[in-house]
């Protein structure tokens, strides 16, 4: 009979060592205890050649929970997690695996097996045989981690978030699932680790195409570039090997107030090229200059005298800006606002996106500039004055102001006239006005003069 206790020891099934046993006995001539001995001897010494912290063979029997079992030839199946396996579709029942025998036996008595490690171990003997720093490699970017990425080109390596492109990357995870070429930095052997960088690969290649479109670029040059920064004073567009600047006076002949308005991030659009300074290798770029320039035209669309439809588009303290066209402003100086009040502020009369009609005062085609004039659309109270005042005549108005020399009388709306301190009285001498009359007070007075120029 067989040693039940050393066949369940080594797990091995006991008809399967009867039957050994049985075939020894008759090409041996050896007793049935002799026979089981050898092979508890055989089955035992085979253990002995396993050793930890290795690479062995072995074949997938199935997957139990979250483990898959793996027959190595031990007297019991190894278990490999199955996270370890990186696509599920490979574990199939019967498929021969290389794995990494992390203990042959721990506390629990399982055979802890690392399909990860032993690929990662081969993984990195392939790389550091076929590849040396400076070296460039494809790969797979498969995670997102601190400080950068892990891309598996038959193993993980890291690319820094600093080294993922020539600009900063808001969201580095946006290259997750992608396929990207890089150079290595740094291999460390001792600690299997490997640096990449995509970002010296694309400033090496970006550098051939900038020698390259340096040589070939010439202002006038109408090309295709990539949106691929915005500040406040324009965009930057890639030409392909360099940035030139398409600065926010050159977007459009009309007003943009920012280059958002025009432009968008990684937009294709067609520019020109307006000047090439190949010493400082900085180039300058035109939208507008690609449609008829709207001045051009000016002269045979608008006349002085002409009243005209715009709308205001900025106010500053000496006058409005309104547009008649795309790329066609005037300005409405803030003298040439109201007949009548004496405006302090644009922003009394009008306000921004307001429709208005004025009047073109005088065109200047060489300066592009034209004067446009808001009061000059409504009749001059001026003009009719002396028909309707007198010398002589008494009339009835109220104290506006009052000055060194004077107080200013409104008979009406936009009329006033100086009441001058000598006339204030004939037998007090006047030091000032106040002392005679105050702002607001209702007076009779009598018209010297009428001068309506």
């Amino acid at each position: 009979m067989s040693n039940r206790k050393l066949v369940k020891e080594l797990s091995i099934k006991e008809d399967e060592v009867e039957k050994i046993a049985a075939e020894l006995m008759v090409e041996t001539g050896k007793t049935s205890d002799d026979v089981q001995k050898e092979i508890v001897k055989y089955y035992a010494d085979s253990v002995k050649n396993f050793t930890a912290d290795t690479i062995i063979k072995g074949k997938i029997l199935q997957v139990v929970g979250d483990d898959v079992l793996v027959d190595i030839g031990y007297k019991s199946e190894g278990v490999v997690p199955k996270n370890d396996f990186v696509r599920q579709d490979d574990i199939v029942a019967g498929k021969d695996i290389e794995v990494f025998l992390e203990s042959v036996e721990d506390e629990a008595g399982v055979i802890a097996l690392s399909k990860q490690k032993a690929d990662k171990i081969r993984g990195w003997e392939r790389i550091i045989t076929s590849n040396k720093e400076g070296d460039v490699i494809e790969g797979r970017v498969v995670r997102k981690i601190k400080g950068g990425l892990l891309v598996d080109v038959g193993v993980p390596v890291f690319l820094p978030a600093s080294q993922v492109d020539v600009r900063r990357v808001e969201d580095i995870g946006e290259f997750l699932g992608k396929t990207v070429k890089t150079k290595i930095l740094k291999i460390d052997e001792k600690r299997m680790n490997i640096i990449v960088s995509r970002r010296k690969l694309l400033e090496e290649e970006r550098a051939e195409q900038k020698t390259k479109l340096l040589t070939e670029i010439n202002e006038g040059d109408v090309r295709e570039g990539t949106v691929k920064n915005i500040a406040d004073f324009g965009a930057f567009v890639d030409l392909g090997g360099i940035d030139g600047l398409l600065h926010i006076t050159d977007m459009s002949w009309g007003r943009v107030t920012h280059p958002t308005e025009v432009v968008k991030l990684e937009q294709q659009i067609k520019i020109k090229v307006l000047k090439v300074d190949r010493v400082t290798e900085r180039i300058a770029l035109g939208l507008k200059q690609l449609l008829p320039n709207p001045w051009e035209r000016v002269v045979s669309k608008y006349t002085v005298g002409q009243r005209v439809k715009g709308k205001v588009v900025n106010l500053m303290p000496y006058g409005a800006f309104v547009e008649l066209e795309p790329g066609i402003e005037g300005l409405v100086h803030i003298s040439e606002m109201s007949w009548t009040k004496r405006i302090n502020h644009p922003s009394e009369v009008l306000q921004i996106g307001q429709d208005v009609e004025v009047a073109v005062l005088a065109i200047d085609t060489d300066k592009q500039e034209l004067s446009l004039g808001l009061k000059q659309t409504e009749a001059n109270p001026w003009e009719k004055v002396d028909t309707k005042y007198a010398a002589n005549m008494k009339v009835k108005g109220k104290v506006r102001n009052t000055t060194s020399y004077g107080a200013f009388i409104e008979l009406e709306d936009g009329i006033d006239g100086l009441l001058h301190i000598n006339d204030m009285s004939w037998t007090k001498k006047v030091v000032h006005p106040n002392e005679v009359v105050k702002k607001g007070d209702v007076l009779v007075v009598q018209i010297l003069t009428v001068d309506k120029d």
